[in-house]
């Protein structure tokens, strides 16, 4: 689940010459931080949920004093729970909905048995009986809720109890009501389509018809971790849709629903993707669109009456549309605020609710909004993220008249969390040579309040001189400037030469080389005799469109050239044994990895690629159609981008590493990949985690991960030396 803030757990730690692997990976060195806050209502308290997850507080934020507890989970009777997985109040914080024994169903869904607390009575009423819910959610006045079972929606009366299911047809695999089918969460970060209107008279959600989207079946097996014994003697499988590019997916419609006589009326017109869905303050509901090609949206104002339409915004590109900012819109009752990279990049923009069209640009400028945090309609200000440099992050506000003042703007990563009536905020920062610090800070003075977190302790034992460090660099590759980082060995001797594993993800819009605390797996291969570079390159974010979108329709070409300069660069270094170079990554790195392994005449001795895409045909819709268009419109592109394709040229010592059980990328990437290495009777080696995701967590397993991995660079970087 998402909230505020990313919860931080603090452990003890020893001093570094103590450290083993596991200090890094299984988070024994991370900072302290602090739990998840969501803004109450009225802008004077925040809720946060205790250590133990089994009570909720309200905070002043000034004070920081706990008033009048909102749950206390051992004064509850009738029911036994351990902890709860998660919450939400009420506006008139007289109820609060709650959940436990979440099951996953994929990286992000999950159903969980939910329960809704009385404040005024104590009484606790669970949402079903038989529990196992999705997506429940509090109307505005606190009154319903709405939540999905065996893919149908509900709505559940708290005052009289009973229970209205809007829909009927819904049935796994074919359609599903209000939760999201897996390539919306996946690639739109959506996990919820439910929207109540302000008066809590209409339920809005999304209709998913995946009925003609191709079935995906992966096989499971017994496992020894969360053993499934049903499939001791035969292999099981777990069956989802999965929409490959190229191929159909679900049909999408906008369902409204009027909860007092259960009544749905559905939107007489398809849209390719409907990535996301709300109402306004004025109680109009607000539809925005995309077409299958992600470079034409619109939004639209819907009457939920009659479901007449207007097209209050329209944005186009002639590469494609950050969805992920455009989600990130929100609506007063008078105009909304969108980022859009119109300019080249991404600024803000207020446009009228009704059809008076651009009302002014917020924001101008060649430094991207990174984050929209929301309008102070008392004080006339709007709050947003931006960057200050790529490497930094600052906190600004505009106000009516276009003036702009900096918020927060230390040298590093400013994050702000407001109030919701923006009288505090929660201040973040953290930055290469600071670990994260949080207060709580009043607006309008910008006089701190109160420090909630300082990880002194922390600095003190892991900023230690014998502790190694990220220094930013740079280096050149076809004209262009890439920003990077090294970790030298903490008794780092120029007059040595040392092994290097050049770390990156270097996906669309991603940025690893930011100016912000970092200590994990990379600080311990540090401290075992490695430099550690990373380069962003073409491609990568935070430098404006035109730098991001030089890799539309032809991915992997221009981030290959670049890792493959920034190789060389590291090469030419005098401390740099150029011969023992290794490049690893995850994911989209898996795949740049087998990029630049099978790029001629590159220069890296070995790399390692985890959970790689080897060829954007066995890829998602909406991720590889974004970048790529579909393989109809562009074979020559998908060719030429994969790796599967470029096997012939394969140089270098390989290790390829994947879960069986990854629904993201699935195992038929590295299978064919193999089965060419094979043909061409190369030699690699490989390693399996049966049943895992592409995550390839839990069960303890990321310790022993890494350990291969730098086994693997140990015996083809350092013993070859």
């Amino acid at each position: 689940m998402k909230q505020t803030l990313l919860i931080l757990t603090a452990c003890l730690a020893t001093h570094a010459s103590a450290w083993q692997i596991g200090d890094f990976v299984l988070s024994q060195a991370r900072p302290a931080g602090i739990g998840a806050v969501q803004p109450a209502a009225d802008g004077k308290y925040y809720y946060q949920i205790s250590d133990n997850e089994r009570n909720i507080d309200r905070i002043d934020y000034n004070s920081g004093t706990s008033v009048k507890p909102m749950l206390r989970t051992d004064e509850l009777t009738g029911i036994t729970v351990d902890s709860w997985d998660g919450y939400e109040v009420s506006g008139d914080e007289q109820r609060i909905l709650l959940w436990t024994k979440s099951e996953d169903i994929y990286r992000y869904s999950f159903t969980a048995d939910y329960y809704v607390l009385d404040r005024r009575t104590n009484r606790l009423t669970k949402v079903s009986e038989s529990g196992g819910e999705e997506i429940a959610t509090l109307s505005p006045d606190g009154n319903r809720v709405a939540y999905v079972k065996a893919n149908n929606a509900y709505v559940l009366d708290l005052n009289t109890g009973s229970t209205t299911q809007l829909t009927r047809d819904g049935e796994k695999n074919k359609v599903i009501y209000g939760v999201p089918d897996w390539v919306y969460q996946e690639e739109f970060g959506m996990l919820n389509s439910f929207a109540w209107s302000p008066d809590s008279r209409t339920l809005a959600f999304i209709r998913w018809d995946e009925s003609q989207v191709p079935m995906y079946s992966m096989t499971m097996y017994e496992g020894a971790c969360n053993a499934n014994s049903d499939y001791a003697l035969y292999p099981g499988s777990f069956d989802y849709k999965y929409p490959v590019a190229g191929e159909r997916n679900s049909v999408v419609n906008v369902v409204t629903a009027d909860v007092a006589t259960g009544a749905t009326r559905t939107l007489q017109r398809e849209f390719d993707y409907i990535p996301h869905l709300a109402f306004a303050r004025n109680d109009a509901l607000m539809v925005m669109t995309l077409n299958r090609t992600q470079n034409d949206l619109h939004i639209y104002r819907v009457n939920p009456a009659d479901l007449s339409m207007a097209d209050i915004y329209h944005d186009t590109s002639d590469t494609w549309i950050d969805s992920e900012l455009a989600r990130s819109v929100t609506y007063t009752d008078r105009f909304l605020v969108i980022p859009s990279e119109r300019s080249g990049y991404s600024q803000l923009y207020q446009y009228g609710l009704d059809g008076q069209g651009l009302m002014r640009q917020l924001t101008t400028g060649e430094e991207p909004v990174t984050a929209y945090y929301g309008h102070d309609a008392k004080r006339g200000q709007f709050f947003y993220q931006c960057t200050a440099g790529p490497l930094c992050r600052v906190v600004r506000s505009v106000d009516a008249q276009g003036r702009v003042r900096d918020v927060e703007s230390r040298t590093g990563t400013n994050r702000a969390a407001f109030s919701s009536d923006f009288s505090y905020y929660i201040h973040t920062f953290s930055s290469a040579t600071t670990p994260p610090q949080y207060r709580i800070v009043r607006t309008r003075d910008g006089r701190q309040v109160r420090s909630l977190e300082t990880n002194e302790d922390y600095a003190s034992r892991y900023l230690a001189p014998d502790v190694p460090r990220r220094e930013f660099v740079t280096c050149q590759s076809d004209g262009y400037t890439l920003n990077g980082y090294l970790i030298k060995p903490a008794d780092f001797d120029p007059t040595k030469r040392y092994p290097v594993i050049m770390s990156q993800y270097s996906g669309p819009g991603s940025q690893q080389v930011l100016n912000s605390w970092k200590m994990d797996w990379e600080t311990w291969f540090a401290m075992q005799g490695y430099i550690v570079a990373c380069f962003d390159g073409r491609g990568t974010g935070a430098r404006g469109k035109a730098f991001e979108s030089v890799t539309y329709q032809n991915l992997g070409h221009y981030e290959t050239i670049d890792q493959v300069a920034a190789a060389r660069h590291m090469a030419s270094q005098p401390w740099v044994d150029a011969d023992h170079i290794g490049i690893w990554g995850w994911s989209y790195g898996g795949y740049m990895t087998l990029m630049a392994l099978t790029q001629p005449d590159h220069p890296f001795a070995a790399g390692v690629s985890i959970a790689p895409v080897t060829s954007w045909r066995f890829y998602d819709t909406i991720y590889a159609e974004r970048f790529m268009r579909t393989p109809q419109e562009n074979a020559i592109g998908y060719e030429q981008s994969a790796p599967l394709n470029r096997v012939e040229n394969m140089k270098g010592d390989l290790l390829i590493m994947f879960g069986s059980a990854d629904d993201n990328v699935h195992i038929i990437n590295a299978m064919q990949f193999i089965a060419k290495l094979h043909d061409q009777k190369s030699q690699f080696e490989m390693m399996v985690y049966p049943n895992m995701n592409h995550s390839i967590n839990g069960c303890g397993v990321r310790e022993p991960l890494y350990q291969h991995v730098l086994n693997f660079f140990d015996r083809k970087l350092k013993d070859k030396q």
